[in-house]
């Protein structure tokens, strides 16, 4: 049987998939979140209403890109990593110096957490964080819980440390297993 698509192509746009959501995590906690919350004042500050509501306003291109760039990057990883796992267990053409499926097997597992991870504990978040976008500055009414929206900002930093570690998880050892296949 002859593939479709080589294995080893289909391996190495993964593994570039891998790094793309690496670097995506990095950026997003290292840089994107924390510059949203640069002097952040306190809850019992006269300006955190209104900064709260900014915060809420700023979030939907942060989620945005979760929802429309990467979350299809993190099924293609499942998808990419688990086709190579399949037709290096299988022998397929093109697959021999593929070497170990398991490996394979457990960097599509990586994904499939980032997925499901995102879905069920970064997801509530998103939708507190969007939430602050309709808080009344003046009740500081409206929109979500605005005593927590630092609070909720940097768990999501906490949080998508998980989303930066299951990506590069996941390349090194395809990319580990590629290169010793290659090796033998």
């Amino acid at each position: 049987m002859t593939p479709i698509v080589s294995p080893e192509a289909v391996v190495g746009t993964t593994i570039a998939f891998s790094y793309i959501l690496f670097g995506n995590a990095i950026t997003q906690s290292f840089m994107g979140v924390p510059a949203l919350l640069v002097d952040f004042p306190k809850p019992s500050a006269p300006g955190h209403a209104e900064r709260a509501r900014l915060l809420g306003r700023q979030w939907p291109v942060f989620w945005a890109v979760g929802n429309v760039f990467f979350r299809p990057i993190s099924t293609l990883g499942i998808l990419g990593y688990g086709y190579t796992s399949w037709a290096a267990r299988a022998s397929v053409p093109g697959s021999s110096r593929l070497g170990d499926w398991r490996w394979y097997a457990v960097a599509a597992a990586c994904h499939l957490v980032t997925v499901v991870h995102s879905a069920v504990n970064m997801q509530p978040i998103n939708e507190k964080l969007d939430a602050l976008s309709a808080v009344d500055v003046k009740d500081k009414s409206g929109g979500g819980d605005v005593r927590l929206a630092e609070s909720n900002a940097r768990k999501w930093i906490s949080y998508n440390t998980v989303r930066l570690i299951t990506p590069v998880v996941a390349g090194s050892l395809a990319l580990w297993q590629t290169l010793k296949g290659v090796a033998i």
